[in-house]
């Protein structure tokens, strides 16, 4: 079973009433109206041998990655995060010492944003460490950026560097680009967003997906990170774990943010939105070939 697959179905079966729930699955988070300003949530997880391994990164790594794994999904929305819920499922032996560990990793990152751990549960087995956080956000001003509102034309941005992330402390060291976020959607109009864990190629194609549009992508504008090593290109389009944001915007917009800079951390334009439905890679020559959705995806 393709991880894509299952979750593509499970959206077939939702049935919503657009009143309550106006942003069902298929973003980074839900939006359900609670209130004047709507409340946003979602969920993700964090397993020992996938996402990190306890023995050689420490369970306050994990614990960490888990919290910052979901706000970095709050970023995506160009929302704030309001508060947090995790459960845990502890394997048999482990020490109250590395318990306390995971969750200090999770105050630790979740202090940073005014995001507090309001509950949760707690379990063991005989199995690896596994760790869930449920997040809660809050629009506070900025109404969600969807990947379904990509336009023809539109520039296709991203922050930092890509590739490499897994074989570097960049995937359990990184900071979610909610400030970040906040100002690309309050000054630039953004039209699509996403934030970029399982690949840069995948995750633009979960934006091309959901908006019906198409990309052409220049190989040689991609910010490829030093810990890319020999792959380069490659790594950067599809290792994943670079929890950088990718978003698209119109030319207008897109060249006086690039002109201006203001976020902290580097912004380069990767390529367009197209009509149709093809990604599209084009070498320095000015080659085309198409950009095949690579990068990771859970399989059983």
């Amino acid at each position: 079973m393709r991880e894509l697959e299952f979750i593509e179905w499970i959206y077939s079966q939702g049935r919503f009433d657009p009143a309550v729930v106006p942003v069902g699955p298929g973003d980074d988070l839900a939006v359900v109206q609670v209130g004047p300003e709507g409340l946003l949530a979602g969920t993700d997880q964090v397993l020992d041998g996938v996402h990190f391994i306890l023995g050689e990164h420490g369970p306050r790594a994990g614990g960490r990655k888990a919290m910052a794994r979901n706000l970095s999904d709050v970023a995506a929305m160009a929302a704030l995060p309001l508060a947090a819920l995790a459960t845990v499922s502890l394997p048999k032996g482990l020490s109250r010492h590395d318990a306390q560990e995971i969750y200090l990793g999770m105050r630790e990152i979740g202090d940073v944003f005014d995001c507090p751990l309001i509950g949760g549960d707690m379990g063991s087995w005989a199995h690896p460490l596994a760790i869930s956080v449920t997040i809660l956000a809050r629009p506070r001003g900025i109404s969600p950026v969807l990947r379904s509102g990509a336009k023809p034309g539109d520039a296709i941005c991203v922050t930092g560097h890509f590739g490499g992330a897994w074989r570097s402390p960049r995937h359990l060291l990184f900071t979610p680009r909610i400030a970040e976020a906040r100002v690309l959607a309050g000054q630039f109009g953004l039209h699509a967003m996403i934030d970029v864990s399982d690949g840069l190629a995948r995750d633009l194609g979960h934006v091309c997906r959901a908006s019906g549009l198409g990309a052409q992508v220049n190989a040689a504008a991609v910010p490829v990170s030093a810990a890319a090593g020999p792959a380069g290109l490659a790594a950067a389009l599809h290792d994943g774990e670079d929890y950088e944001l990718l978003f698209t915007l119109s030319e207008e917009d897109a060249n006086t943010l690039l002109d201006t800079q203001p976020l902290g951390v580097s912004v380069s334009r990767i390529g367009t939105m197209t009509p149709g439905e093809d990604m599209v890679l084009i070498d320095s020559a000015g080659r085309r070939k198409p950009l095949r959705p690579g990068g990771w995806e859970h399989q059983t």
